[in-house]
């Protein structure tokens, strides 16, 4: 396969940020270590309901680093938890608690990336990259953050070109941003619904990184064309 690579499309989130944790995952972990006292299934509740609402209204400005992102991510499921009673409504204990599940997450994502940073860095300097990600229409704040912004040429956002994933067209903006045709263009994701599939559908190849997902995927380990359990496993592929 290595051979046949001329340019590589990442996905961020559960990809360059967890290195194949989904972020519901992570949130949980957090949530247990401060000890927000609630189950499981209310945190899924209010994970699904902070997602849709990041989605659905403009919380989120353009120059809002990703610990802002936590921060507002985490107190929308703390309002939630409250206002379903799963959570006593004093605010601030829902504030302490979204403060410390927040900073404890960025904390985790700066370890993660010492180790997904490199592997970034290394392949930039040998094939053109590009960044295709739901996200909020901040990520390249994101990537000055992080320290990320240098290695991708192109970036599609799918807050900025109205297109989100799991839909094929969102990866055909970044095979056409790419320049490449798609049977020479490696896509790197952890979803297999939103990176997979819809990667396979406009003909690239797919290095699927599994994780610790989120549960209800339908699976086809035949789809991708390899399959990874840490990013740096792509500098012995490629």
């Amino acid at each position: 396969m290595k051979k046949d690579i001329k340019g590589i499309i990442f996905d961020y989130g559960g990809t360059i940020d967890t290195n194949s944790r989904h972020w519901a995952e992570v949130l949980w972990e957090k949530y247990r270590e401060v000890e927000v006292p609630v189950s499981k299934e209310e945190f899924r509740e209010a994970y699904v309901f902070g997602e849709r609402s990041l989605a659905k209204y403009p919380f989120v400005r353009t120059d809002h680093d990703f610990h802002e992102v936590l921060r507002i991510k985490c107190k929308l499921q703390m309002e939630y938890l409250a206002e379903k009673r799963f959570l006593p409504m004093v605010e601030a204990d829902l504030l302490r608690y979204a403060t410390q599940v927040a900073d404890a997450c960025y904390n985790y994502v700066l370890g993660v990336l010492e180790r997904t940073r490199p592997v970034v860095e290394a392949l930039s300097k040998k094939y053109r990259l590009v960044l295709v990600s739901n996200f909020y229409g901040n990520i390249q704040t994101i990537l000055e953050d992080f320290g990320l912004d240098g290695f991708f040429e192109e970036v599609v956002e799918s807050s900025v070109v109205g297109v989100r994933k799991p839909d094929p067209a969102i990866y055909q903006l970044g095979v056409d941003r790419m320049g490449y045709e798609a049977g020479h263009i490696l896509v790197v994701g952890d979803s297999f619904s939103k990176d997979v599939v819809p990667a396979k559908k406009v003909g690239c190849k797919v290095a699927w990184l599994q994780g610790e997902g989120w549960g209800g995927e339908v699976i086809d380990e035949s789809l991708p064309d390899v399959i990874l359990t840490d990013v740096a496993q792509l500098l012995d592929i490629l």
